[in-house]
Parts: structure tokens; C-alpha cells; sequence
């Protein structure tokens, strides 16, 4: 016999988080709507609702916070012109993220990187906190950071949309403008290169060279 929680999941035709994304996804649409139709309420609420995950996914790319504050707002002013050009082929999430995507490229192209000091918010609390454990988090932090920087543009963005912004293969196929083989191949060669690096970076042999003593 199923249980209250089966019998609510299968009456809303999934889990909790399920009917919560459709949710999310249904106010994305109507407020993508009502933006093509020059609704500025409803573009505030997008603004508001992505400034701060585009924040969190482009200043692992640039340490200038006057430019992460430019990307956002040159991809929300074209969310606000192109609304009108959104046709459900994907999420809006994935499209906005798209658009953030192609605006940091053309901004790193323009732009001469700054010198990284670490990942800026979480090393500073990390560094606040003080205490081993916040340590302990902040070295392991900072040695997958370093892992990333060192690998291939391609391979590194396309990691961190998939862990830092939760986007699948088939949305980061659709914001790189790849197939999703490309995607599945570029995550593979980026675990594969981070498995050598890491422990090299954390000061142990490589995986490589240990296995040949």
C-alpha cells in the first residue's frame, strides 16, 4: 500500500521538487510574457529573480565586479528587447543563462583579466570564520578553483554550468550553441584533467606517476 506521500506525489505527477520546478518554470513563462508586452513590473521580478545566480556564475570568470555588473545588465536589456523572440524552445531559464553566456564572452573579449585573489565572497567568510573546519572548506574550495582555472575555456564553462548552475547537458548544449555529444565529451575530458591536476595542486604525485612507482 502506498504511503500519503506516493499517493500526493502520483496527484501531482511528481516529487515536491518536481511540481516546485514546473512552478518556477510556468512564472518564468507568464512573466516572459507579460515582458514582451512591456510589462516593467514583470521584468523587475526577472531581474531580481537572476541577478544574483548570473552574479554567482560570472564572477567565477572575472574579478572585476563592475564587470560582471555590466554583463548582467547588457544580457537583461536584451531579455527586455527580445522577449518578444522567445519561443518556448527551451526553458527561459536556459535562455536567459544563453544570453549571460554570450555576453561574457564578448566582454572577456574585450576586457583584460584581472588578477584573481580567490573565489571573492565565500574565501573572505571562509577566512572569517576562523575556525579548522571553515578552513578545512576553504583550502579544498580553493584547490577545486584551481583546478578549474587551469582548464580549457570550453571545458571549465561547461562544468560550471552544470554544477554551479544546475543546468543539464541538453540546456548547456542550447547555451553553447553545441550538440549534446559535445557536451558529454567536454565534461568527460574536464573530470579526466581535474583527476591528474588536483592532487598535483594539493602537493601529492600525480595519479600518473604514482602508479608507475
Amino acid at each position: 500500500m502506498g504511503t500519503l506521500n506516493d499517493a500526493s506525489r502520483d496527484r501531482n505527477g511528481g516529487s515536491p521538487d518536481e511540481a516546485a520546478r514546473r512552478d518556477d518554470e510556468a512564472g518564468d513563462l507568464a512573466r516572459i510574457g507579460a515582458v514582451a508586452r512591456g510589462d516593467r513590473a514583470a521584468f523587475e521580478q526577472l531581474y531580481l529573480r537572476y541577478h544574483a545566480r548570473l552574479a554567482r556564475f560570472l564572477a567565477r570568470h572575472t574579478a572585476q565586479r563592475h564587470l560582471v555588473d555590466e554583463i548582467i545588465n547588457e544580457a537583461l536589456w536584451v531579455v527586455w528587447r527580445t522577449a518578444g523572440d522567445f519561443r518556448g524552445e527551451s526553458k527561459v531559464s536556459t535562455w536567459i543563462v544563453g544570453i549571460a553566456y554570450r555576453c561574457l564572452l564578448k566582454a572577456l573579449r574585450g576586457h583584460a583579466a584581472a588578477p584573481r585573489q580567490g573565489e571573492p565572497a565565500e574565501a573572505a567568510s571562509a577566512a572569517e570564520a576562523g575556525d579548522d573546519l571553515e578552513t578545512d572548506r576553504r583550502e579544498l574550495r580553493d584547490w577545486v578553483v584551481q583546478g578549474l582555472r587551469l582548464l580549457p575555456p570550453e571545458q571549465r564553462m561547461t562544468m560550471e554550468l552544470v554544477y554551479y548552475l544546475g543546468q543539464s547537458y541538453e540546456e548547456v548544449a542550447a547555451i553553447m550553441d553545441c550538440a549534446v555529444g559535445t557536451v558529454k565529451a567536454r565534461m568527460f575530458h574536464a573530470r579526466l584533467r581535474l583527476r591528474n591536476t588536483l592532487p598535483a595542486l594539493g602537493g601529492d604525485p600525480s595519479p600518473a606517476r604514482s602508479s608507475a612507482k
